[in-house]
């Protein structure tokens, strides 16, 4: 049903639908005249509710939506504010454009009633508006606003729900907490409060008003003389910025949304402007990591990880490590310029960063983040791996002739360059540790090195450049088969590593389809392919299709896909995230995606093929590698 063009026609449409007009089922009126708060069952659901979701994320992100003109000048506020539906919102007062706290929290009370807390799928408070044919219910009076789940609306409000599984006490408490896991003091002092003094081009600093004593937010005001605060200062300004977050997610921290741009997720309005244009900007990205509750300092262990994912943000100077349980960044490790690839010592204790702007191998300690040796290497470096036992790092080099620097891990100096067909661009280490196979994109060749010999023994040629690979097993443990993406191909090659040929090609399905173009990236239309730890499925990424495919192995049959974040540029249709590579918990339970277009991570369930988690990196985010504490 389309949105109504005119208000005034809305009474006798809910009346008819309601059964609200004479000679309409009587029971279906007695049902729709029954207050909402009588039904014991959806009292027992908000009770529930009420105990779980947010109201300040309500409040601030939530409750704006109401009032947003949709197609003909009609609001959800139009109609939910004049007639008996389930979803009642109080009507401002005379001369506002808004609703005062008080009639927030009365708004809520009644929203809460239409959620299930943890479950957008089962809360009409979703499922109403949203179109049938996404799984929204069969009629809206006031039309279907969503299109499918993947409305930036939608997720907002699903994201609500979804976190609505700790109590607001509890919530409450981590607010106020100072401890380990509550952001960190002295990175508030060193990195965030110079924010508030800095003179952004075209702006007031954030000081200029938020020493006055009507801010919600209020820092103290400086001594004379002095051009930063006190020590006690800081701890009072710490204390009320703690006021304005909520630790762990920046996305429902006012401190981050009310000056960012609308347009980039940012509250409506800000008295001071929009100080950030996007969530790409440096001082934005810092107060979102300080929020996190990340530093660039140990990983902690505190959620009983047993493995990290690592990614590596290729237009940056940073590496972030997710945890798999919480699904946040815990650690950013610093200062590599154009990181690369990454791959780790078996006993977890260092880290290895292929440095494109230095050329170097970056060895980090792991629990530190710091960088202990940077180690030379013959040219500009791409890709890397590690053989089975640790002691080689295997560097690709994008140059020609084309060769793959050997670095000892113990004497961390570079013993061997071994030549191969073309510059390489990615590199691998086969599960049983015998092989490394090189892939170029110049000369469009697989090259396969004995590791024992350190020598190039076969290869294998194709017509396109070769780009990622994966590899599956024999139940001994050894290379059955390699998957191969090349460029200008969406899908993927065979290739019989005991017949050392390709065997046949793969193409992905045509639909979902519709992205890549815009992206400037229809020579790369699949990017991304892993196989999972348990070796039972393979996961194919499409940039065309702005998804994930799952085959079940050895079969290759096609077992579903899952979709991946849009990106909404402003004046312009939605765009994919253009995703990259692919790595897994070590329970082939959740794979990890890189969004180089996004900024983002997915976390995807890979038995139900549905996004868990989206988690915010650095920097066109790119190779992703998990390390396994042992």
């Amino acid at each position: 049903m389309r949105h109504l063009r005119n208000a005034k026609l809305v009474p006798f449409v809910i009346g008819a639908l309601s059964g609200w007009l004479p000679g309409t089922n009587a029971s279906a009126a007695q049902a729709a005249a029954t207050p909402p708060a009588q039904d014991h069952q959806a009292a027992g659901r908000s009770g529930q509710a009420q105990l779980s979701l947010d109201f300040e994320t309500y409040r601030i992100r939530i409750e704006p939506i109401f009032l947003k003109q949709r197609q003909d000048g009609v609001r959800c506020y139009d109609c939910h504010s004049s007639f008996a539906t389930r979803l009642r919102l109080e009507p401002p007062l005379p001369g506002k454009s808004s609703w005062t706290a008080e009639q927030s929290r009365r708004n809520f009370e009644v929203v809460c009633q239409l959620v299930m807390p943890s479950d957008p799928l089962k809360s009409p408070l979703l499922l109403h508006p949203l179109a049938r044919e996404a799984g929204g219910d069969p009629t809206h009076t006031g039309g279907k606003f969503w299109a499918s789940q993947n409305d930036p609306e939608w997720k907002m409000l699903a994201d609500w729900i979804r976190r609505s599984t700790q109590a607001p006490a509890a919530a409450q408490a981590a607010l106020h907490s100072v401890g380990t896991d509550a952001p960190d003091f002295q990175f508030f002092k060193t990195t965030i409060e110079p924010i508030f003094l800095k003179q952004r081009p075209g702006h007031a600093r954030c000081y200029g008003c938020h020493i006055l004593s009507n801010r919600s937010f209020r820092l103290e005001t400086l001594s004379p003389g002095r051009a930063d605060w006190t020590d006690d200062q800081s701890r009072r300004n710490f204390q009320g910025a703690l006021q304005q977050v909520v630790p762990g997610d920046p996305a429902s921290s006012r401190l981050l949304i009310h000056p960012l741009a609308p347009e980039s997720g940012g509250d409506p309005f800000h008295s001071g402007g929009r100080q950030f244009l996007s969530q790409n900007d440096p001082d934005w990205l810092a107060m979102a990591e300080w929020v996190r509750g990340v530093r660039t300092g140990p990983a902690s262990r505190s959620s009983g990880s047993t493995a990290w994912i690592y990614v590596t943000n290729s237009a940056s100077d940073t590496v972030d490590v997710i945890d798999p349980p919480t699904n946040t960044v815990v650690q950013v490790i610093r200062g590599i310029e154009l990181p690369h690839g990454i791959a780790f010592s078996p006993d977890g204790t260092r880290v290895y960063v292929s440095n494109e702007s230095e050329s170097v191998l970056d060895v980090v300690d792991r629990k530190s983040g710091e960088i202990l040796h940077k180690v030379p290497l013959s040219a500009r470096p791409n890709n890397l791996a590690i053989t089975g036992d640790g002691g080689r790092v295997l560097v690709g080099i994008r140059a020609e002739p084309g060769v793959i620097d050997v670095i000892d891990t113990t004497s961390l100096k570079r013993v061997n360059s071994i030549p191969v067909d073309g510059s390489v661009h990615n590199v691998f280490v086969t599960r049983d540790g015998r092989y490394a196979v090189s892939g170029s994109i110049e000369n469009k060749a697989a090259t396969v090195v004995d590791l024992h010999t350190e020598q190039a023994v076969w290869e294998v040629q194709f017509d396109s450049p070769v780009r990622p690979m994966a590899f599956e097993t024999n139940p001994d443990g050894s290379t059955s088969r390699i998957f191969v993406q090349l460029s200008g191909f969406n899908g993927f090659a065979v290739v019989d590593f005991a017949k050392r040929a390709e065997v046949t090609r793969i193409k992905l399905p045509d639909q979902p389809g519709s992205f890549g173009i815009a992206e400037g990236r229809t020579g790369t239309p699949s990017h991304g392919i892993g196989v999972t730890p348990d070796g039972k499925s393979l996961w194919v990424a499409s940039t065309f299709a702005n998804a994930v495919f799952k085959y079940s192995l050895p079969e290759l049959k096609l077992i579903g896909y899952a979709t991946l974040p849009e990106v909404h540029p402003l004046g312009h249709s939605p765009t994919g995230s253009v995703p990259e590579w692919i790595t897994f918990t070590p329970d082939s339970k959740v794979v990890y995606v890189s969004n180089s277009g996004a900024g983002s991570v997915s976390a995807i369930d890979t038995n139900t093929m549905k996004e868990i988690a989206v988690i915010p990196v650095g920097e066109v985010p790119k190779r992703i590698n998990t390390l396994v504490l042992r």
